[in-house]
């Protein structure tokens, strides 16, 4: 099978030292805390807070014109080429490239890739220059909240969730394991329990998990988790390695839906 030009993208700890200090390349860490950053990152970088950054209000998602806020503070320019990694790195990479950013690419792996390279940490901050950056009039491989629901049982879409099974059947609201306040646990009615190990394993075996499970290349596939970064990198292995042709991602994900009021939420369907 050929490789898209998109799973091209993904470059290794050599090629981002390669392009240190040149001033048109952004380094992006994407993580939910500031601790791994403050405490090591690679030299250049910036930290885009998956809560802070991404999810500022009660974990509600950016619209276009936040998110190009957000880029022009980061002196991300529309030619930046814009490198992403660190724990969240799908989720930056999938924002951008549904933003419609050419230049983009991702550090696959975890963020120790880097030393084990043989490079350095640096805690030093980034020294950062706003820059004009254009809302975006459309945003691809995007769905909202009631897009999704206007697909709930859907013969043409498959709605997939790649949490844990704890998380899906409703036996904890966050990945860590607890609960939210004024939240409600469980799953979006009718969608297909595919957890994220599926991404780990080889591309002929995701393929046969995807399609026993009714996740084939002829439905529109949406795909969530709790704040989009592991329903990111399913987004990737199913529309880059595997070839489908319509995956979005619910970029409220999990966090939006089950704290929003009047949202239908299912419990304990029965997966084991």
């Amino acid at each position: 099978m050929s490789v898209s030009v998109e799973a091209q993208r993904l470059v290794g700890p050599d090629w981002i030292a390669a392009r240190s200090g040149d001033p048109s390349v952004r380094v992006v860490e994407v993580d939910v805390s500031p601790a791994a950053f403050d405490a090591g990152h690679i030299p250049g970088a910036m930290l885009w807070n998956a809560y802070a950054d991404l999810r500022p209000v009660e974990y509600r998602p950016l619209n276009p014109s936040e998110f190009a806020d957000l880029l022009s503070r980061s002196g991300i320019a529309p030619d930046s080429t814009v490198v992403f990694y660190g724990y969240g790195a799908y989720l930056g990479y999938w924002l951008m490239r549904s933003y419609g950013h050419e230049k983009v690419h991702l550090m696959a792996g975890p963020r120790d890739r880097w030393r084990e390279a043989g490079h350095e940490w640096t805690t030093d901050g980034p020294a950062l220059t706003a820059v004009p950056y254009p809302v975006a009039s459309v945003q691809s491989d995007v769905v909202a909240q009631a897009e999704v629901l206007t697909l709930l049982g859907d013969p043409n879409a498959a709605v997939v969730d790649v949490r844990s099974r704890e998380e899906f059947t409703g036996e904890r609201f966050w990945p860590s394991g607890g609960m939210q306040d004024g939240g409600r646990a469980g799953h979006i009615p009718t969608a297909i329990w595919l957890p994220i190990d599926i991404a780990e394993q080889g591309v002929d075996e995701i393929r046969d998990v995807c399609e026993t499970a009714g996740v084939g290349p002829d439905r529109h596939v949406v795909v969530y988790c709790t704040i989009g970064n592991r329903a990111s990198q399913v987004w990737f292995v199913l529309k880059h390695l595997l070839g489908h042709q319509r995956v979005s991602v619910y970029y409220g994900s999990w966090a939006e839906w089950g704290t929003t009021s009047g949202m239908p939420v299912q419990v304990d369907a029965g997966q084991s």
